[in-house]
């Protein structure tokens, strides 16, 4: 073994020289899993394995990439022949070199998620099926996560998605079109259909390493056992604790049950980590721990402990981000370098505080994976209703919304209103007056009448209500919330958050300023975030930003300083999660990622009240901070966080936090969240959070004339519709 494999620690170097039958490595967070993979090729090398016999597959084009760059670097010339890739590369080149012998044309197009709904909508009208109902980009997801399982369209399941998955696929191959779930699927069903195919690469891959097993959905599991079936030859990398895609398809089971497809295969760990101190590990691990779905594993690290973790303690919200950009401030105060900064949090609309906060505080911050809060498409929808309210003569804003949510006002009908406008020298809006003679048909003239008078009600409203009342009922009224709703996805779940998140800013608005109408809050929110785009900065200053993102894009990333932020019960574990023991076990690897992100110093950040919904609520702290052995009067000595249906016992090195889980009892009320109710005083509601049990139950509905309203359930004399 040549010297460059010297650097190796003795678990890498175990890793790196078993080159012959199957392995599994569980690495943890910081071991250096990408340098024991690219050296493994490296060896193999040396031994005279053939380039053309290695197969490499990772997730991205980022990890291949750069797992290509090293291995030539490691292996000049001869590395160039090893086959790297992602998964849907992989499928892709395979399919279209085998084309011919498997019936397919080889020059097919790949449809990207715009094309997928494109066409399913296309299905549905052409299947005459309500779209209101069965949302395009529902069904896009289900015919993904299908095609992740391997199944074909089947009468089992429910008719819509039959019918349309069926018609689907018809259009699909009329156009010589594969989508990307087609790119794995079709590669198995290649090779279980075609025997000489398998052998083919069975034959020419008898080396086959898989990175980040743990993200592997069923389709891309069964691949990798078919190809290493005969020379099982393979070796999978992956921490079974930082599993946290099981929403986008991937099986935790793949990599915990590894040995019982290869019964006589090598398992190693990697536990020596190369960037925390050994409190954050330590501290990281007594969270991970309390999770059943595991191996068990400890970090450790040579590294000295000359960091800190600590518990911040916010009033609300803007207290939280305050704190934490004063933090910054502080630490950054002689250097004036933020590279080594980075805020974390569980969904997309809490960057919108820390955004307030850093501008004020003068702090340059980079969304990292996401738009910028009042970039996103559904923050700037509702604020084009609120511009629109204001002024209707404001086009731009006009012809943003006037079909959002869609009401069948199509680009002809546009297009003949915008000519005649402009023919008149005068606003759209005034030619909603004149539309006779514009060719515009009954139903679409019908549509924009019934657009025109829910903002010219709201307009009214607006002399005498505060700019939360109308940004509620804009909301609600215009059926953009209930749009989103029947869609239920986690994209569309995501831009209700960031709504619900506008009504907070708003709200927070409203305190602090003594204009609360909606002419004063545009201006305000206009000169807050007009000319704030920090991207166009040169490629140095881009780089000395404090990084913001959710904790799921924070994977693979590392700073010297990390704040996880909203350890709140209901927001982290969020919501229902903290009630099922596999949801509230992928939270827990959540935050083990975010804390094993941290190089020195990490900090846990949490507020005693929170404004969720629009309405302040009183929080109680995360369980994940009790677990990390962090005391506080509002920390629970006895069962707090129960979880249905499960008993559980959480081990932990000292005697506060050993206690059991006892089953709750059931619920029987007709009072469910998402359920719709009827209230004699202010109508229609759907039920948005409930708290309490029994006579004490009490209830949050969200009513559809734009008010939000904590009732005690059994005075409120509710009934369910």
């Amino acid at each position: 073994m040549t010297k460059t494999f010297e650097t190796l620690n003795p678990a890498q170097k175990e890793a790196v020289m078993h080159t012959d039958g199957p392995l599994i490595i569980f690495a943890g967070a910081g071991t250096g899993k990408t340098r024991v993979l690219t050296y493994r090729i490296a060896y193999l090398l040396e031994k005279s394995v053939p380039p053309s016999s290695i197969l490499g597959v990772t997730f991205t084009n980022k990890a291949a990439n750069e797992m290509k760059n090293r291995i030539e670097t490691l292996a000049p010339s001869v590395g160039r022949g090893v086959f790297i890739s992602t998964f849907h590369s992989f499928g892709c080149r395979l399919l279209r070199a085998e084309a011919k012998d498997i019936g397919l044309n080889p020059d097919f197009t790949i449809y990207g998620y715009g094309d997928q709904k494109n066409l399913v909508k296309a299905c549905i009208n052409e299947l005459n099926i309500d779209d209101k109902k069965f949302k395009p980009t529902t069904l896009v997801d289900k015919i993904s996560r299908a095609k992740d399982s391997l199944l074909l369209p089947s009468e089992q399941m429910d008719d819509v998605l039959f019918n349309v998955y069926s018609l689907y696929q018809s259009k699909l191959e009329a156009a010589n079109a594969l989508d990307f779930g087609d790119l794995i699927m079709k590669t198995v069903l290649a090779f279980q259909n075609h025997q000489q195919t398998l052998e083919k690469y069975r034959e020419r891959f008898r080396y086959i390493l898989i990175d980040e097993y743990q993200d592997t959905n069923p389709a891309q599991y069964m691949l990798a056992k078919l190809l290493a079936q005969k020379h099982t030859n393979i070796c999978v990398v992956g921490d079974d604790d930082q599993s946290v895609y099981s929403w986008r398809g991937a099986d935790i089971s793949n990599i915990l049950e590894f040995k019982q497809d290869y019964p006589n295969a090598k398992s190693i760990k990697l536990e020596q980590n190369y960037r925390s101190t050994p409190q954050i590990l330590s501290t990281a691990w007594k969270v991970v721990k309390n999770n059943v779905q595991r191996v068990e594993k400890k970090l450790w690290t040579d590294n000295p402990d000359d960091g800190s973790l600590d518990v911040i303690k916010a009033f609300d919200e803007n207290d939280e981000a305050n704190k934490v950009a004063e933090m910054i401030s502080i630490n950054a105060a002689s250097t004036k370098d933020y590279s080594g900064f980075a805020v974390f949090y569980r969904t997309n609309a809490q960057s919108r505080v820390f955004e307030d906060a850093f501008r004020r505080s003068g702090i340059p911050y980079l969304i990292f994976g996401t738009l910028k809060f009042y970039e996103r498409a559904e923050i700037k929808n509702i604020m084009a209703y609120l511009k629109l309210i204001s002024n209707p003569n404001d086009n731009i804003s006009l012809k943003r919304i006037i079909n959002v949510p869609h009401r069948g006002i199509g680009k002809t009908t546009m297009a003949a209103l915008e000519a005649e406008a402009a023919r008149q020298n005068t606003s759209i809006w005034r030619i909603f007056s004149f539309m006779e003679g514009l060719g515009i048909t009954p139903k679409a003239q019908r549509a924009i009448k019934a657009f025109a008078e829910l903002i010219e009600k709201l307009i009214v409203q607006k002399e005498t209500e505060d700019v939360k009342s109308i940004a509620q009922k804009a909301i609600v009224l215009s059926g953009y919330l209930s749009e989103l709703e029947l869609e239920d996805t986690s994209e569309a779940r995501a831009k209700i958050e960031n709504i619900q998140e506008l009504i907070s800013a708003i709200e927070d608005f409203q305190r602090r300023s003594p204009d609360t109408s909606l002419l004063g809050y545009l201006t305000q929110s206009a000169l807050v975030s007009d000319g704030e785009d920090l991207e166009g900065a040169d490629d140095k200053e881009s780089k000395n930003k404090v990084v913001l993102t959710t904790l799921h894009l924070a994977k693979g990333l590392e700073f010297e300083r990390v704040f996880i932020c909203g350890l709140e019960e209901q927001l982290f574990p969020i919501g229902e999660a903290a009630f099922d023991i596999k949801e509230l076990e992928e939270e827990r690897r959540l935050m083990y990622v975010g804390m094993t992100r941290a190089q020195k110093h990490l900090y846990l950040c949490w507020a005693r009240e929170r404004t969720l919904y629009g309405k302040r609520m009183m929080r109680m702290a995360s369980r994940f901070i009790h677990e990390a052995g962090f005391k506080d009067e509002f920390f629970p000595t006895t069962n707090r966080f129960p979880l249905r249906g499960v008993q559980v016992k959480y081990k932990s090195e000292n005697e506060m936090s050993h206690f059991a889980l006892p089953s709750p009892a059931k619920d029987d009320s007709p009072y469910q969240i998402g359920v719709w109710v009827s209230h004699q005083l202010f109508g229609k509601g759907k039920i948005i959070e409930k708290s309490g049990t029994g006579s004490d139950l009490k209830l949050v509905v969200l009513f559809e004339n734009g008010q939000w309203k904590k009732l005690l359930a059994k005075a409120a004399n509710l009934t369910t519709v």
